[in-house]
């Protein structure tokens, strides 16, 4: 199988194109990044060496480039993790977020459609379905309305749903994952883990947004890839919701950290929470669960895995 995977320099998405590589000899990949700050030099580097890999530097919103891309490599799949993900940014400037997630994804859906692509799938996020309270016991199924709170989450909402028109009205074969938030090697340092082992091996106050309380579920990245290459494989064209079943308050997982990198006496800053913070996401894996994944990781060994791979980086 020819694979194109967009965002292949990403946090998932590079972890997803190793994942894919190591277990299927016969596959090749066909990596299209246009690496921006988020992007991982040292993974795009690891991968580069694999002689079934192909790396191009494009932008998924050139519509020339994409068009030039799938009629030289011809891929039967692609897996598109391309996008703005940080929430912050995306209440400072939202444009680029809507350029990226969904003007990216409608380019890349006509071109998908005009070469012949066997399955389109979109990697999204739970935070399409809003939030819940911190009591609650409901799980988002995939059925749940979609509520989104920022701008980021609102425009990977928009895009799934151009997602499913194109398959409505073109007979183009998608499917849709959304998962729970990932932990794991290669993520920018912007984000929750990576920002609080940074702060704590540079001697900085670890900032927690409001409370502390809002609670997140934590999946480790190769269980959501294997979630993912499981869904293109056996899925139906449908969506999927990937989770952990691993709830932890920022403020424990914080703590946590801090303990584990050897500095629990750590100052923990409560800065002015985020405009629009969602308090809790939880959602039913039940529908993934029937195709006979299940997240396999041991939340405490992958962490700590994880940390001492960002403490090699940091120090």
């Amino acid at each position: 199988m020819k694979l194109l995977v967009t965002g292949c320099a990403g946090f998932i998405g590079a972890n997803f194109t190793n994942y894919i590589l190591d277990r299927y000899p016969k596959d090749s990949i066909v990596g299209v990044d246009c690496l921006t700050y988020a992007a991982n030099s040292e993974a795009l580097e690891s991968l580069c060496k694999n002689e079934r890999f192909c790396f191009y530097k494009a932008d998924i919103c050139d519509s020339a480039a994409m068009d030039e891309i799938f009629g030289s490599e011809r891929p039967e799949v692609v897996v598109n993790f391309a996008a703005e993900s940080h929430v912050d940014r995306s209440i400072i400037d939202a444009s680029v977020f809507v350029r990226t997630n969904v003007f990216g994804t409608q380019v890349l859906l006509d071109t998908a459609r005009r070469y012949g692509v066997q399955r389109f799938h979109q990697v999204s996020t739970d935070e399409v379905y809003g939030d819940m309270p911190l009591d609650s016991e409901i799980k988002f199924t995939e059925d749940s309305p979609l509520r989104p709170s920022s701008p980021y989450s609102a425009s990977k909402a928009a895009a799934d749903l151009l997602v499913f028109s194109y398959q409505r009205t073109h007979g183009l074969p998608v499917s849709i994952s959304r998962s729970t938030n990932n932990y794991g090697k290669y993520q920018h340092v912007e984000k929750l883990i990576p920002m609080t082992v940074d702060s704590l091996l540079s001697g900085k106050p670890v900032p927690v947004h409001g409370d502390g309380k809002n609670m997140r579920d934590w999946l480790f990245v190769e269980d959501n890839c294997k979630a993912i290459d499981l869904i293109i494989r056996e899925g139906k064209c449908e969506i999927y919701n990937v989770g952990a079943n691993n709830l932890w308050r920022n403020i424990d997982l914080v703590r946590r950290i801090a303990e584990l990198i050897g500095d629990p006496n750590s100052q923990i800053t409560f800065v002015t929470d985020r405009k629009g913070n969602d308090r809790k996401y939880a959602v039913s894996i039940a529908k993934l669960s029937a195709l006979g994944w299940k997240p396999k990781a041991d939340f405490y060994i992958e962490l700590k895995e994880t940390l001492d791979w960002y403490k090699s980086k940091f120090v």
